[in-house]
C-alpha cells in the first residue's frame, strides 16, 4: 500500500511490482506483478525460495532502480538490486516508530538512498534520511 502511493512517482516509467500478496495483482494498474514466496530468517528454505524469486525477477527485468518499503523480500531485492547495478531506495515502513525495523538496519549498506517515514528516527541512526511520510 505505501508503495502504491508513490505510483504518480513512477508515471511514464516501466514498473515492475514485486509482492507476495496476490491480491496486489489488480490493484496496480498498467504494471507488471510478480508474485514471491514471503518468508523470514527463520524459514531457511524459504528463504532460499525467496533469494531464487527474487533474483530471476531481477536478472529478467534488469531494473534500474529497486525500491522497497520493507521486510525480508524488500531486503533481499535491494541487496540482489545494488549487486547487479541498480540504484536502491529503501523507505522504512510506517509501522516503524520507535526503530527501524531490522530488515531497514540491515539494507543500509546496500541503499543509495535510505530513508524513513519518522522524523524522530533520523538522530539515531547516522545516514538515515526523512523527506516526509507516505501515509
Amino acid at each position: 500500500m505505501q508503495l502504491q502511493r508513490l505510483t504518480p512517482a513512477f508515471e511514464n516509467h516501466e514498473v515492475c511490482y514485486v509482492t507476495t500478496l496476490p491480491g496486489l495483482v489488480g490493484a496496480v494498474s498498467r504494471a507488471k506483478v510478480s508474485i514471491v514466496r514471503d518468508a523470514s530468517r527463520t524459514d531457511r528454505l524459504g528463504l532460499i525460495v525467496l533469494i531464487a524469486q527474487i533474483f530471476w525477477i531481477i536478472i529478467t527485468q534488469r531494473p534500474n532502480i529497486v525500491i522497497s518499503t520493507g521486510a525480508a523480500p524488500g531486503a533481499i531485492a535491494l541487496r540482489i538490486g545494488k549487486m547487479l547495478g541498480a540504484r536502491t531506495v529503501w523507505i522504512d515502513s510506517f509501522a516503524n516508530v520507535d526503530e527501524l525495523s531490522m530488515s531497514g538496519q540491515l539494507v543500509r549498506k546496500y541503499a543509495d538512498l535510505w530513508l524513513t517515514q519518522w522524523p524522530q528516527l533520523v538522530e539515531k541512526y547516522d545516514g538515515l534520511m526523512y523527506r516526509g511520510a507516505v501515509i
